[in-house]
C-alpha cells in the first residue's frame, strides 16, 4: 500500500509533531498531530466517547503507518482522554460531550444510551450545565476556530456506516471503499452534538461510524480508506 510508508517495526509509537490544544477536566492534555501548519484541511477525530476506543486505537494505528512527509492531515486520536481512562462513555464530570455543542437544540435535560447494543435507551448522562460548559468542548471549538478545517471525519462506534447530512462526494466515497452503507441521519435525535454543531456552521462533518468487530478486523478493513485520507486523497472529492 504505497499510503503507508513506514515499515512495522517503527510503528510503536506517534513520532508527528505534537501540540497540546487544551486540557481535559482531570488535567489530561488534548493532542492534535499533524503537519506543522494544519489550516484548510481533513481534521480526523476519535475517541469522543471513551467506550469507543476501538476508534482511538484504528486511528492511532493509521497514523503511526505514515511519515511525516506524508501526513496531509490534522489528527486527534482522543478529544475525551478521562473517558478513555476510566471507561465512560462521558467525561469526568458525567458529560457525554457529543452532547455538549452549542447548537440551537442543546437541552440540559439529560441524554441516555445503550449499555448494550441490544438495551434500550435508559443508561443516563449529562448535556452539561450549559452548552460548551465542558473544557475538552471548549477546547475544541477553540481550535476549530483556529485551524478552520476543510471538512472533518468524527469516527464513532459501533453503528456500522457513514452518516453524512449533506452526502457529500467524499462521504460516498468512503461509503463505497468499506461497503458501510450511507445514510443522512443516525435514527435518533441527537441534541447538541458535534454534527448539528458543524452542519448549522456550514462544516462537512462525516461521522464514520465502525461496526460491532475487533480492533483487528478494523485494522485490516478501514486503514486503506484512512491512510488515504491522512495521505490527502480526501483532496480528491473536495
Amino acid at each position: 500500500m504505497k499510503e503507508i510508508d513506514i515499515p512495522r517495526q517503527r510503528r510503536g509509537i506517534i513520532r508527528h509533531k505534537r501540540r497540546c490544544f487544551g486540557k481535559s477536566r482531570l488535567g489530561m492534555p488534548l493532542e492534535i498531530f499533524g503537519p506543522e501548519k494544519m489550516k484548510n484541511m481533513c481534521l480526523v477525530i476519535a475517541g469522543q466517547h471513551g467506550t469507543e476506543v476501538e476508534g482511538t486505537i484504528l486511528i492511532s494505528s493509521v497514523l503511526r503507518s505514515i511519515s511525516e512527509k506524508s501526513l496531509m492531515c490534522a489528527v486527534m486520536p482522543s478529544i475525551n482522554p478521562d473517558g478513555l481512562a476510566r471507561g465512560t462513555r462521558c467525561n469526568a464530570a458525567g458529560v457525554d460531550l457529543n452532547r455538549n455543542f452549542p447548537t440551537r437544540d442543546w437541552t440540559e435535560d439529560p441524554v441516555f444510551y445503550s449499555w448494550n447494543n441490544d438495551n434500550p435507551q435508559d443508561t443516563e448522562l449529562g448535556s452539561g450545565k450549559y452548552a460548551a460548559s465542558e473544557p475538552e468542548t471548549e477546547a475544541l471549538l477553540n481550535i476549530l476556530e483556529d485551524i478552520k478545517p476543510a471538512v472533518i471525519i468524527s469516527i464513532h462506534a459501533p453503528m456500522g456506516c457513514i452518516d453524512d447530512p449533506l452526502t457529500s462526494n467524499l462521504s460516498q466515497w468512503i461509503s463505497g471503499e468499506t461497503g458501510l452503507p450511507l445514510v443522512t441521519d443516525i435514527g435518533y435525535p441527537t441534541p447538541g452534538s458535534f454534527g448539528t454543531w458543524a452542519l448549522e456552521r456550514g462544516i462537512n462533518l462525516i461521522t464514520f461510524e465502525l461496526p460491532s468487530d475487533s480492533i483487528q478486523n478494523h485494522r485490516r478493513k478501514f486503514t486503506p480508506v484512512l491512510a488515504k485520507i491522512l495521505t490527502g486523497g480526501y483532496r480528491e472529492f473536495m
